[in-house]
């Protein structure tokens, strides 16, 4: 999975969670809790969703990488590769 490819999931699972987000306006490299305003619960939902698409088992020390659209991206496309 390429970057490219890897930001399309991101950004339809994050809007299963945030479905009011305008995600072109959101900043690539921004906090993703705070730019969509989810809570804790809902990014492991996230990440659980992520796991469930693409077979990558993110451990909790790895959850900072996944906090901007950007870093989930890059994360899953070196993960996947």
């Amino acid at each position: 999975m390429n970057k490219d490819d890897a930001r399309k999931l991101i950004v339809e699972e994050l809007g299963n969670i945030a479905p009011e987000a305008d995600f072109d306006t959101i900043d690539a490299g921004a906090d993703l809790m705070e730019e969509l305003d989810i809570d804790s619960l809902d990014f492991l939902n996230f990440i659980t969703a992520l796991h469930k698409k693409t077979g990558v088992n993110v451990p909790e020390s790895d959850y900072r990488k996944l906090a901007t659209l950007d870093g989930a991206a890059a994360y899953l496309a070196e993960k996947t590769d």
